[in-house]
């Protein structure tokens, strides 16, 4: 990988309030909001890669779209830790190792998906990339929101959302997913589909407090906007709904956690 040129080597991850991407990109184009999805962890995502700045790029993209994200630089390094990852990037070209071996020693002990994102894009090169063990494959330079796209398609199959928590009881407040159904003290409380998805996201993890981008994602399903003035505005409407603003806490400078007057 020594001696190519940076943009090569580096995703195209949007910015916010530019127009143009890290590494000098066309400007990505806005994305609709989707329906949102039944909440999910946030997943360990291991990368793989060997020239720094790809690897900074790459790890700074991942966490802003609400996943742990970690960067190791040697396929040794790689096959000691890769065992606690969730979905592991995986570069072909590293210093030590062929990433191919790489990718098949992961394969030979367990089942943690790997996508190779890698500069060979011959489809003889793919070939070998997906009968190493491959999940799936990206040439180098990738579009952030289709390497993004793919891993959500790859972790779609592997692990299916957990099912949402039938009724939840917090003192004198029910909420029921089967009925989508708020009671406090027994009387209940009209909300919208998204308040209803906050609060249960809320209730569901009582003592943790949820930064605003992992609402987002797992209330609006979207991982690309800035969170804006969205969850303040249905923040404020669930506290007057419940008749007390300390049923929704706010942790400034992180995100929310559930409260109790």
């Amino acid at each position: 990988m020594d001696g190519q040129p940076t943009d090569l080597l580096a995703p195209r991850i949007p910015r916010h309030h530019d127009s143009e991407s890290l590494a000098g990109q066309a400007p990505y184009e806005p994305v609709a909001e989707p329906v949102a999805r039944p909440r999910r962890e946030a997943l360990r995502i291991l990368v793989v890669e060997n020239e720094t700045r790809a690897a900074d790029s790459l790890v700074l993209g991942l966490r802003r779209h609400g996943y742990q994200a970690e960067s190791v630089a040697t396929g040794a390094k790689a096959l000691q830790v890769h065992r606690s990852a969730d979905l592991i990037l995986l570069d072909l070209d590293l210093p030590d190792l062929d990433g191919l071996e790489v990718c098949r020693s992961v394969r030979a002990t367990c089942e943690t998906p790997v996508i190779a994102v890698t500069a060979r894009d011959s489809e003889l090169d793919r070939v070998l990339g997906l009968q190493a063990g491959a999940d799936d494959y990206m040439v180098k330079p990738y579009g952030f929101r289709e390497l993004m796209a793919r891993m959500e398609a790859i972790m779609r199959r592997v692990r299916p959302p957990q099912p949402l928590e039938q009724v939840i009881m917090r003192g004198p407040l029910t909420i029921d997913a089967g009925t989508r159904e708020i009671r406090l003290d027994g009387r209940s409380v009209e909300v919208t589909r998204k308040e209803f998805d906050l609060l249960h996201l809320l209730a569901s993890q009582p003592e943790t407090v949820i930064s605003r981008k992992q609402l987002m994602t797992q209330v609006w399903d979207d991982s690309w906007s800035r969170p804006g003035r969205t969850i303040d505005t249905h923040v404020s409407s669930l506290r007057s709904k419940l008749g007390a603003s300390s049923w929704v806490i706010t942790v400034r400078g992180v995100g929310f956690r559930l409260g109790h007057p």
